[in-house]
């Protein structure tokens, strides 16, 4: 399989600081590749959240990951701050695909790129919806985008 080329920042419609602390370096003095997931999980449930699609104590429905990905371009290193862009790929019955890209400052080409697929289900049963609830169908709305044909989808 090709490895994807990096994304870049005017592929996506919505994008966030995150600070780096000191301890998201590893003994490599770059940031752990296990630290570009929780920067993908803010940079998604700070989109829902600030838009009232999920109050993570109240919500019925709440998104599981079902499926995640990640291509590593180049390093990240506390102590810049990263900006990770977001859009949806794919809107389903019951789930959703966001997309994810991570840049340094001032960087117009990822330095990593992933997904993730959530799976909307009934908090007390754990069982999928059968349809997203339409405050969070009015959230998706601005990140949804088609990928362009010479894309590779992470």
């Amino acid at each position: 399989m090709a490895r994807p080329k990096p994304h870049r920042r005017a592929d996506y419609p919505h994008a966030r600081e995150i600070t780096t602390r000191w301890m998201d370096n590893d003994a490599y003095g770059h940031v752990n590749n296990v630290v570009y997931y929780s920067f993908f999980d803010t940079a998604v449930n700070g989109w829902l959240i600030e838009r009232g699609a999920l109050d993570i104590e109240r919500s019925t429905v709440v998104g599981l990951v079902v499926e995640t990905g990640c291509q590593y371009f180049a390093p990240l290193s506390y102590p810049q701050p990263v900006t990770a862009a977001l859009r949806v790929a794919h809107v389903g019955r019951s789930s959703v695909r966001y997309e994810i890209a991570l840049f340094a400052p001032d960087a117009d080409i990822a330095a990593a790129q992933g997904h993730f697929i959530h799976v909307y289900v009934e908090r007390a049963t754990r069982r999928p919806v059968g349809h997203l609830p339409e405050p969070l169908r009015r959230a998706l709305e601005p990140l949804c985008v088609v990928p362009q044909p010479q894309e590779e989808s992470p």
